[in-house]
């Protein structure tokens, strides 16, 4: 079930001080943020986390982002800059160096592990982010299915460039009509990755609910989903493109490319698009992104839906805050 605590908002109308609900998180729980690209995910973590410190907790920020990972891609994947980060402190961003190939599975183990050091520090965790599958292997316990071996992934890109997306689509479809149906033709590493598990007896029709999408959380955990009306967020998509590009993010990827970067490095948005200059190309596949990012959102069981509208970050915040609406185990 999806509920809204913040509905449409007009310039100029004032939030109003809010006073803190102390059970707006329950002690020994946490705080999860989830959003498209460009919606504000990082100031309004940084609004939520000062407000909790005012309340005498100590927020931290945990990243579950599946490219923020990265040292040295911090403008392209929207790392909180340093300033920020001494606001409210940040785990799991610019770790790994830009060559490391970086799965779920792995960052489903660190996240566990930051999540429950934070709490038996007495820490309040705030998780964010817009990868919706890393955001669940960061709050759930998911059966994530093991990486293909090295020679399977070999044959199988071989056999790609040889006969195209189209024709290992269809054979996904003969092999695994369920699989098939979940994944768009042109998905070339989704399909790829599919047929390699079928090949290791790892892709089994579903017999269920997705782990991805039930209400099951490994700890009490209040999720909220931010949003924006659809013009005002690809408006800000644009801009915020061309911002990463003022900043320096064509020389980041660059570098990056020129140190190796690694397979999973070079999915992060707009790496590929600013290696050509394509600034254009860059802000039309973020603006896809979104729509995906959207689609999870509505996916989510227990999400709470909060539409930004004018508010600042500020005044969305205190609205977090002064709600209690707890999602448990």
């Amino acid at each position: 079930m999806r509920t809204s605590i913040l509905g449409h908002h007009t310039a100029g109308v004032s939030a109003g001080p809010r006073a803190i609900d102390p059970e707006c998180i329950l002690h020994g729980g946490l705080l999860a943020l989830f959003g498209p690209t460009g919606v504000g995910k990082t100031a309004v973590a940084l609004a939520v986390g000062e407000g909790l410190r005012a309340a005498g907790r100590e927020p931290v920020i945990v990243s579950a982002d599946a490219l923020q990972v990265y040292a040295g891609l911090e403008i392209l994947t929207g790392v909180a800059t340093p300033a920020e980060q001494e606001r409210v402190e940040h785990r799991l961003v610019s770790f790994l160096p830009v060559s490391a190939t970086f799965s779920v599975a792995q960052y489903s183990d660190l996240a566990h592990a930051q999540i429950e050091d934070l709490l038996a520090e007495g820490r309040t965790p705030i998780v964010v982010g817009g990868t919706g599958l890393y955001l669940r292997a960061a709050l759930a316990e998911l059966r994530l299915r093991p990486q293909p071996p090295a020679d399977i992934q070999a044959r199988l890109r071989s056999e790609l460039e040889r006969d195209g997306a189209p024709a290992m689509h269809a054979r996904l479809a003969q092999r695994a009509p369920w699989a098939a149906a979940s994944i768009h033709p042109a998905d070339r590493n989704r399909v790829l990755r599919a047929l390699a598990l079928h090949e290791m007896g790892e892709l089994e029709p579903p017999d269920g609910p997705s782990a991805l999408w039930t209400a099951q959380m490994r700890r009490p955990t209040r999720l909220i989903g931010l949003v924006r009306e659809r013009s005002d967020l690809y408006a800000r998509i644009d801009a915020r493109v061309e911002g990463m590009v003022a900043a320096g993010a064509a020389a980041e990827v660059r570098a990056a490319q020129a140190a190796g970067a690694s397979e999973t490095a070079r999915m992060a948005l707009g790496f590929n698009e600013l290696l050509t200059g394509d600034i254009a190309g860059m802000q039309r596949r973020t603006r896809n992104y979104a729509k995906r990012q959207l689609t999870w959102m509505r996916k989510l069981a227990g999400v709470e839906v909060l539409n930004i509208g004018a508010r600042t970050p500020q005044e969305v915040a205190r609205r977090i805050l002064s709600t209690s609406a707890v999602h448990t185990p």
